[in-house]
């Protein structure tokens, strides 16, 4: 039986780890456990997101029994339990190995990937990117090696619409429309064979992890490598049997995220209210699904395992308070935990934010300077100064007078 590892510790953790973590990486996972003002956090880390029905309910029913009955979508598709009780994390560790969600204990907060959600449901895209998530995350889980990447270390993989290229990205794979692939490691791109885009990226992440022993700082992402150690991507391509042409730095496709709505005629997307999901609604979007993907925009696309009217569908979930609709004043807003679950936070910014009127440019809400779980690109930052002030991209605005300052930033973005 897994057991549950210790709350993450404020300092470096023992001696022995690997050196890549001497700063002490504090990314929680699903057996180190975050201590939070509202309980204890596990992040179970979701390679593209994906989870089946059966998985959805043993989400369900761990945030029934063990947390607040809820479950939190992340800025990389991932999922949070939140509020979990002192003393629960062997009976979780047990709930998730046996649904499947644990393939790796040495390797389980080194799983992040994204993976463009829509990839082979509505016939966009060079390629399915999917299977080469499912791909990469066993490549990852069976190299002992690659338990030492950070919790922070990401791999976007891009079916070529430009969707998950901006989201930061260690190493970023594209598919390209000739059978090629992409690779974007550091400052440097190469060219390569489809069939080898997983291997190469596993390859790029083992010598960020030779470069970072090198330099002995303590680094979790290769932008944080002090100049002379940067990774020899080329060569740990070469050796690792791949023909990769370097080719100039490119400005990689942009597309926006999918509209909540159908996607073909057998799936759909619709968005989480602020990132939340109950343990009601995880049944629910398990209902009549092959799988789901939780997506990096706090959403989840269902893939319909038999072809009923998807309209019947987004309405059931709409029935439930899921966001179903582009118009929908929701879509776009997101918020970090806020009090009462941060202790770091200043202001409830979850009741504020569910306040919040949409508009085309999203809108992201913080309890404190740090911005925890803001989206990646153009966004109208609203962060807390204290429990009766914000600041509006900078400038101070009362709380009474919040939504409105916002719904006219989103208004003034949306003519320009």
């Amino acid at each position: 039986m897994l057991a549950a590892m210790p709350p993450t510790p404020p300092s470096p953790p023992e001696a022995g780890e690997p050196r890549i973590r001497d700063r002490g990486d504090a990314c929680p996972g699903a057996l180190r456990l975050h201590a939070a003002a509202d309980g204890f956090l596990a992040r179970l880390r979701l390679p593209a997101g994906r989870l089946t029905r059966r998985q959805l309910t043993v989400l369900a029913g761990a945030a029934e029994e063990l947390g607040d009955g809820g479950l939190s979508v992340t800025s990389r598709g991932n999922a949070e339990l939140r509020g979990l009780a002192e003393g629960c994390g062997g009976r979780l560790a047990a709930l998730l190995d046996e649904a499947g969600l644990l393939p790796s204990p040495t390797h389980e907060r080194v799983r992040n990937i994204v993976a463009s959600p829509t990839a082979g449901l509505d016939g966009l895209g060079h390629a399915d990117v999917q299977l080469w998530a499912r791909a990469l995350d066993a490549a990852l889980c069976a190299e002992p090696r690659a338990a030492a990447l950070s919790g922070r270390f990401l791999f976007a993989l891009d079916d070529g619409r430009g969707d998950v290229t901006g989201l930061g990205g260690d190493v970023t794979l594209v598919a390209a429309p000739d059978g090629a692939a992409l690779l974007t490691a550091g400052s440097r791109t190469f060219r390569l064979p489809a069939a080898d885009a997983v291997p190469a990226a596993l390859a790029c992440a083992l010598a960020f992890l030779d470069a970072a022993d090198a330099a002995g700082t303590g680094a979790w992402r290769p932008r944080e490598l002090p100049p002379g150690h940067l990774p020899d991507w080329a060569g740990a391509l070469a050796r690792a049997g791949i023909t990769a042409e370097p080719v100039p730095p490119f400005a990689p496709p942009s597309a926006p995220p999918p509209a909540p709505g159908p996607l073909g005629d057998h799936a759909l997307h619709v968005l989480a209210p602020l990132g939340r999901l109950t343990a009601a609604r995880l049944r629910a979007l398990g209902e009549g699904a092959a799988e789901v993907r939780l997506t990096p925009w706090r959403g989840v696309v269902v893939v319909l395992s038999a072809p009923p009217a998807v309209s019947g569908r987004l309405a059931a979930l709409g029935a439930l308070g899921l966001i179903t609709d582009p118009a929908d004043p929701g879509t776009g807003v997101t918020a970090c935990t806020g009090t009462p679950g941060c202790a770091k936070s200043l202001a409830d910014v979850r009741a504020d934010a569910a306040r919040a009127p949409g508009g085309p440019l999203p809108v992201h809400y913080s309890g404190c300077e740090r911005r925890c779980g803001h989206p990646h690109g153009l966004r109208i930052e609203v962060t807390a100064r204290d429990s009766d002030t914000y600041l509006l991209d900078g400038a101070p605005v009362p709380r009474t007078a919040l939504a409105q300052a916002v719904a006219a930033a989103r208004t003034r973005s949306n003519e320009s």
